[in-house]
């Protein structure tokens, strides 16, 4: 094994690991997940912190002596401080205090000082964490901004680094590639990078944000009203702003993600993948598994698992935490029992429409039965697709549909599908952002529906 002259050398070359749990080889693209948080601080940020400093040292501009300062989430300043220690700078980091006393702690454990500042301020507010780091520097000598949300020094680390690692470990077979955004340096370097070669082979390469619930960067991609910003629990991705960093021209989508549907698949790597990794891992395999249920077999999906979970055990990773912040333990999580333990219970029983109904006649069968969705059958497509009752009245009092419409225009993508032999707590997360789970037989025909009030009936027999 190589000796290494100090930890720096250590950088880069983590490995792809193969999603096990979850995944069905007949139906799905292979997912790998590039395991980040083995880098030496822990997360993906040591590329871009080793990147930048030794940039700063190349153009002269951070000299024997100076500091390094940086307005950062946590994982930035963990890399930073890392690099700072073993080139022989001080480092400052600023801080908005909503995130883990883990990550605080570490940073303080490399010798750096940290400045929290209020999270609920505007960003051009005088005591935002951004513009507390901008004076520090400005009243300062020898102090440099990593600066990293507008620092384009961040994109070039991941496209002339993470870009090639990636290509060169695919073996140049690489159909999407999902990571989340803080900075956006990640996904705009390595998007650059791989849209350029798969160009070179004559094929193409999804790049699909992930965004939490709440960040501003969904609505700005789609050129859409920017909502009222809301808070969100993950830690390092999504923002308020756009950074220069971020560069929508080479992604292909942005899918939202809750911090429920983050927190629970993190856990669950932890549980079926003995992978301890953060929030943001959860979310970018959460949305993982549905790109690669729309891609299919002999697809590559990678996704990045930004950071370790060791800087999350007093938030993510406890459950009085959870509790105390609306998650429970994530509830089904904890539950034993299989999909078809819920269908013996209530039957498995489905009504179809089909693409010959009118809206007035799916209706009638719906109030007959009393149930409010059917699955139906696209004949043209051969796939499934939902019809519910909130769609077919919007559709109606809108004006844009009439009763004798066919059903099938106002129907939808069928987004949550589950097995029999799966376990209870994947029908959760699902049905955080659907009407209902249905459950697929081996030859992915629908035999079963599952919606809340179905499991809801089912713990209650069973506690009983």
């Amino acid at each position: 094994m190589k000796i290494l002259s100090s930890i720096l050398e250590a950088t880069g070359n983590t490995p792809l690991i193969k999603l096990r749990s979850g995944f069905d080889p007949k139906t799905m693209a292979t997912i790998l997940l590039k395991a980040e948080f083995l880098q030496p601080s822990g997360s993906l940020k040591d590329r871009m912190a080793k990147h930048i400093i030794e940039s700063f040292e190349k153009s002269g501009v951070l000299k024997p002596g100076g500091t390094v300062v940086e307005a950062t989430a946590g994982n930035t300043g963990l890399a930073v401080a890392m690099v700072c220690v073993v080139k022989g700078y001080k480092s400052i980091f600023v801080m908005p205090d909503k995130f883990s006393v883990e990550k605080i702690n570490m940073i303080k454990a490399y010798g750096s000082t940290i400045i929290t500042t209020p999270t609920a301020v505007p960003d051009d507010h005088p005591d935002s964490w951004r513009e507390v780091a901008k004076r520090i520097v400005n009243e300062n000598e020898n102090y440099v901004l990593v600066n990293q949300f507008f620092n384009l020094t961040n994109v070039d680390a991941h496209y002339n680094n993470t870009g090639p690692e990636l290509w060169e470990q695919t073996e140049g077979n690489i159909d999407a590639f999902i990571s989340g955004a803080g900075s956006g340096g990640t996904i705009s370097g390595v998007g650059k990078y791989l849209k350029e070669k798969r160009a070179a082979q004559g094929k193409e390469v999804k790049i699909v944000l992930m965004d939490p619930v709440g960040s501003i960067y969904s609505d700005s991609y789609y050129k859409q009203e920017i909502k009222d910003k809301k808070g969100w629990k993950m830690e390092g991705i999504g923002n308020d702003f756009i950074p220069d960093c971020l560069d929508f021209s080479v992604v292909d989508e942005v899918r939202k993600v809750s911090d429920k549907k983050a927190f629970f698949y993190a856990r669950k790597l932890a549980r079926e993948e003995g992978l301890l990794v953060g929030d943001t891992a959860g979310a970018g395999v959460s949305v993982a598994i549905d790109i690669a249920r729309e891609l299919g077999p002999g697809k590559t999906v990678v996704c990045v698992l930004c950071d370790s979970g060791n800087r999350y055990i007093s938030k993510l990773y406890n459950d009085e935490w959870m509790k105390s912040n609306g998650f429970g333990t994530l509830g089904l999580e904890l539950q034993s029992g299989t999909v078809k333990d819920i269908l013996s219970f209530k039957g498995n029983l489905v009504v179809f429409a089909n693409d010959t109904q009118t809206i007035e006649e799916v209706t009638d069968i719906m109030a007959e039965k009393g149930i409010s969705q059917m699955p139906l059958f696209d004949k043209k497509t051969k796939t499934y697709r939902l019809l519910h009752e909130s769609d077919l009245l919007s559709a109606l009092l809108s004006g844009e549909k009439t009763p004798k419409d066919l059903a099938s225009s106002v129907s939808s993508k069928i987004q949550a599908l589950v097995k029999k032999e799966d376990e209870i707590a994947k029908i959760e997360p699902l049905l955080e952002e659907n009407h209902a789970a249905f459950v697929v037989d081996s030859n992915s025909e629908i035999c079963g529906v599952i919606t809340r009030i179905d499991i809801v009936r089912y713990l209650s027999k069973k506690a009983k």
